[in-house]
């Protein structure tokens, strides 16, 4: 899954000369928490988050009157505050990396920019549940199984043979290997709704077949 396909376009971005009290408002009215920062000609420069607008505001318990407080604001500009060696990715790149940097650097966001640095796009943690949503197909309901299985070939084949001996169909499936031992992988199935009579058969022939973790019905 490229981020081409699922980061939002045409992203609001700021100038390193915008006030902060603007660049809040833009926040505010979109319900962004970060706004990339580019020059005249659109290259990414930076970024700035609700925090650090935050963080460069006056106190709530300011003796400023009002005007001196708006005079301030006016006065305190985007590129005083913004982080400048900003973590991008590109419209090729992944969605998996694009979440990998989200956990790594501890952000909600990350711009997208072209070839020439360009911002084209930002993809967010929102934009990456829509992914795992997409994927593992739970919007169709039915029941996950959590496997542990030997990490060789043909182990996953006959678990899918007792699925096919039950006339399954297989939504989605997925592997992971982080808390698995080298030897061995967790593998997650989704499959369609079935019956509760089905759904029971099902269950005791991939306990008594397979190391079963365990089985979880959805319903939307």
């Amino acid at each position: 899954m490229l981020i081409k396909d699922w980061m939002s376009k045409s992203p609001v971005t700021v100038k390193p000369a915008t006030s902060i009290m603007k660049a809040a408002k833009l926040m505010k009215e979109n319900g962004y928490h970060r706004l990339p920062v580019v020059d005249d000609d659109g290259t990414l420069v930076g970024i700035v988050s609700d925090r650090d607008i935050k963080e460069a505001s006056p106190s709530k318990a300011t003796t400023l009157d009002m005007h001196e407080l708006y005079y301030l604001l006016s006065e305190i500009k985007i590129g005083d505050i913004m982080t400048k060696n900003v973590v991008a990715v590109t419209p090729g790149d992944t969605v998996e990396k694009a979440a990998v940097l989200l956990l790594r650097h501890n952000v909600g966001g990350l711009p997208v920019v072209d070839d020439e640095s360009k911002v084209v796009g930002v993809i967010t943690d929102s934009d990456i549940f829509k992914v795992l949503v997409s994927i593992t197909g739970v919007l169709g309901g039915g029941i996950q199984f959590a496997l542990d299985l030997p990490n060789v070939s043909g182990s996953l084949k006959t678990v899918l043979d007792d699925l096919k001996g039950h006339d399954v169909r297989i939504i989605s499936i997925l592997t992971s290997y982080d808390d698995a031992t080298p030897d061995r992988r967790t593998v997650y199935i989704r499959v369609h709704p079935m019956d509760d009579d089905k759904a029971k058969a099902l269950i005791e022939r991939l306990g008594a077949n397979h190391n079963l973790l365990y089985w979880a019905k959805d319903s939307f």
